[in-house]
């Protein structure tokens, strides 16, 4: 009897799924996210006054290396050979804050959706990070998957996405 979970065997044991069998091929995936902030911290990552340097472009950094690390930090993912990555920052005046879309592509056999969840993640907290002595009741929200195609299970996009 198979298992309906594919990351347990038939003993339900943790594994790590075989994408050995798989077919190649071009897979993309888009995930965001938002942080809001106090207007006192906005304007300094605007105005680029912070004590810790550019905020948004070490965002960026840290979303790429976020998305690369992903199967260091997730258990069950697959190391994936990665062929872009790209980050994009939404300055959002009237919340304040801002919404960082990662985008991740592949040609492979498993999909890139965990990376750039990742790489959104580890891009927000680093906002977070280097603004905190400025705003400690930031929040991060929404991080989800906007859009993805390639594999098996086909295309997604969020409504509006």
């Amino acid at each position: 009897m198979k298992s309906e979970l594919t990351h347990l065997d038939e003993k339900k044991r943790p594994k790590m799924v075989d994408v050995g069998v798989k077919e190649e091929t071009q897979r993309v995936a888009v995930a965001s996210g938002i942080i809001q902030m106090s207007q006192e911290a906005y304007d300094a990552i605007i105005n680029q006054t912070t004590k810790k340097g550019a905020v948004l472009h070490t965002a960026v950094i840290a979303a790429i290396m976020g998305a690369k690390k992903t199967p260091d930090l997730i258990p069950m993912c697959h190391p994936l050979l990665l062929t872009s990555i790209n980050c994009d920052i939404e300055e959002l005046p009237r919340l304040p804050g801002f919404k960082l879309l990662v985008t991740c592509k592949l040609k492979g056999r498993t999909g890139v959706e965990m990376e750039a969840l990742t790489g959104v993640s580890i891009g927000l907290l680093t906002i977070y990070d280097m603004v905190k002595a400025i705003d400690k009741g930031m929040v991060i929200k929404n991080i989800q998957l906007e859009r993805k195609s390639g594999g098996k299970s086909g295309d997604f996009a969020r409504d509006g996405a």
